[in-house]
């Protein structure tokens, strides 16, 4: 599991940012130190209540080689996102308990960018068969949840994960 980062403000990229510019790749491909840079960004804190240690190069690794594992076991997992040939975060889709939870966490630069990565994403959730639904775990202090609802995403309660209350969602991504 892994938590959502959808911001609403404006990323801080000079030029109109298309579609097309917006690309997954590997974890393995992001440079250790950017992604300790990003993680250690004190801003996420305010919406990742389970980020409560702070990164260095090893947890960094470690982290990288759990996604991985994710990716040799499953078939898919999280992404580290470019936009254009810049690194702006990580997120993806996570087997837990037999759903897919998708999880998005952006360098705070590019919080504008969730709406438009997370459609990336539900596109390639929609058009894999073994994806007939994708869940999302928020956290209390997410207040706009307007771009989910109109997604169509149902709330279904909240949820305890690893010791932090959470509010779920799900997705259909499969067609009816």
């Amino acid at each position: 599991m892994m938590d959502i980062a959808l911001m609403t403000t404006t990323p801080t990229f000079s030029a109109p940012v298309q579609d097309s510019q917006i690309r997954f790749i590997r974890l393995t491909e992001i440079p250790t130190d950017e992604l300790v840079a990003h993680m250690s960004d004190p801003r996420l804190r305010a919406h990742m209540p389970l980020l409560t240690f702070a990164w260095d190069a090893h947890v960094a690794k470690s982290f990288v080689e759990a996604k991985e594992e994710c990716w040799r076991r499953d078939g898919l997992g999280h992404w580290a996102i470019l936009c254009g040939d810049r690194y702006v975060g990580w997120g993806g889709f996570q087997l837990e308990a037999g759903e897919w939870d998708y999880g998005l966490v952006l360098r705070p630069d590019a919080f504008g960018l969730g709406a438009r990565i997370t459609r990336r994403a539900i596109d390639f959730a929609r058009a894999s068969p073994r994806i007939p639904f994708v869940t999302f775990l928020l956290p209390p202090s997410r207040r706009n949840l307007a771009a989910l609802t109109r997604m169509g995403a149902q709330y279904l309660g909240d949820q305890d994960y690893a010791g932090a209350r959470f509010r779920k969602y799900r997705l259909e991504t499969s067609a009816v």
